[in-house]
């Protein structure tokens, strides 16, 4: 990482409890959480948004629509570490690895292809979304609500893939089976 962070063995108050509660929950205390040792009260409001997004969302979705940011932003920490979820819950890595490569040639069905696209230009390019973007969403059956909770997801993975490239977080060993699918992102 760019800046020094607290170690497990420094961690106090607050900190303490974040490192607690991943270690608990991962088994270990992940990179992202080491860096904002730095400003837990920022973590814990991230983790809060987080929730309230993800708990509204199919998790298969929730992670379709992640990886599909993550890698228009082409954050390798979060391209592993959803990657790494999609992999050990819902696909193949064969299949996984289609997804990362081209997302609309790999066997999706029209709905997860287009909420893939849809997340994938609000992390590009926000500022260029279309009332049609959002009609199409609706003609496959999304609610409005649903289509905003798309739009959360993919803006919040902005905002934290940005922080952890901007620091240099690099993806955890524990990770490192999905690593390498951030490489079959095209450019």
């Amino acid at each position: 990482m760019r800046v020094h962070t607290t170690s497990e063995a420094d961690a106090t108050g607050p900190l303490r409890n974040i490192y607690d509660r991943e270690r608990a929950n991962r088994g270990y205390v992940p990179n992202f959480a080491r860096l904002f040792s730095l400003n837990p009260a920022a973590y814990e409001a991230w983790a809060a948004l987080l929730s309230s997004i993800r708990e509204r969302m199919d998790l298969r979705r929730y992670e379709l629509v992640t990886l599909a940011a993550a890698s228009a932003l082409h954050s390798r920490y979060c391209v592993s570490a959803h990657g790494a979820i999609l992999e050990a819950k819902f696909y193949p890595r064969p299949e996984l690895e289609a997804i990362a490569h081209d997302y609309r040639s790999a066997g999706l069905d029209a709905t997860d292809v287009a909420i893939m696209a849809f997340a994938e230009k609000v992390a590009r390019d926000a500022a260029s979304m279309t009332d049609a973007d959002v009609e199409d969403l609706r003609s496959r059956g999304l609610t409005d609500e649903e289509i905003f909770d798309v739009t959360l997801a993919a803006a919040a993975r902005s905002f934290f893939s940005k922080t952890l490239d901007a620091m240099g977080a690099e993806p955890d060993a524990q990770l490192a089976g999905s690593a390498p699918l951030f490489d079959l992102i095209p450019g």
